[in-house]
């Protein structure tokens, strides 16, 4: 959903940074390499120890390279299979940290072992839900539904909820409660669009097979 509308208005925003990266000669794969690497060290190095606003700072500083390096690779005239790979799979990675940096937090100063369990469910159910989507195209159907909460939404949801109650260090009181309510969040719309994309998948695979036995009886019929 906010797919749609966020990567619309942020491309437009980012384009003249973008094209000022490709008149310094930076190729699209290196921002695509260094805002995993912000965004995984923003997770790993303070999510862990509860400092929440300052991670999502700086995750949400090199996030944005999602958009940034297909923006300059449209520029370029140079949209690539290996490009498109490359920033699909380090997704899977950023996500990954992400979620897991919250799970450290919670299985160790956090104290909490049920929302630890919470934040591996969001990081597995946020890598399945894409591999659903890349595997069902991958078998030639179209996978036509995105679903309750992609990507844009589990980080949206997650990275605001824990940035603002990181603010708990600065004298807020009582904020901490929203990175639960959104974790929890995330976990159900996940398992939710899980399930959405299972059961297109299994309403498109019913619809080509029932399609090929109908050509394959025609062909057969149109032989004898």
């Amino acid at each position: 959903m906010l797919n749609k509308y966020a990567r619309a208005f942020f491309t437009r925003v980012l384009t003249p940074f973008a094209a000022f990266l490709i008149r310094r000669g930076v190729s699209p794969d290196a921002v695509t390499l260094l805002g995993t690497a912000g965004v995984v060290a923003g997770a790993l190095v303070f999510f862990p120890r509860g400092e929440f606003f300052w991670g999502t700072i700086v995750i949400t500083l090199f996030v944005f390279s999602d958009l940034v390096d297909g923006n300059m690779a449209r520029q370029l005239g140079r949209t690539s299979r290996w490009g498109a790979f490359l920033d699909s799979t380090l997704d899977r990675v950023a996500d990954g940290a992400i979620f897991g940096g919250l799970a450290l937090w919670y299985a160790g100063s956090g104290d909490d072992n049920m929302l630890c369990a919470v934040s591996i469910f969001c990081l597995a159910s946020g890598q399945v839900v894409s591999y659903t989507k890349a595997r069902g195209e991958a078998i030639g159907l179209p996978v036509a539904v995105n679903g309750l909460v992609e990507r844009a939404e589990r980080l949206v949801i997650t990275l605001v909820a824990a940035g603002l109650a990181g603010l708990h260090t600065f004298g807020v009181p009582g904020i901490q409660v929203l990175l639960p309510i959104a974790l929890w969040a995330v976990a159900a719309g996940s398992l939710v669009t899980l399930i959405q994309r299972m059961v297109t998948v299994r309403r498109e695979s019913a619809e080509a097979d029932a399609e090929a036995a109908a050509e394959a009886s025609q062909e057969s019929g149109a032989a004898s």
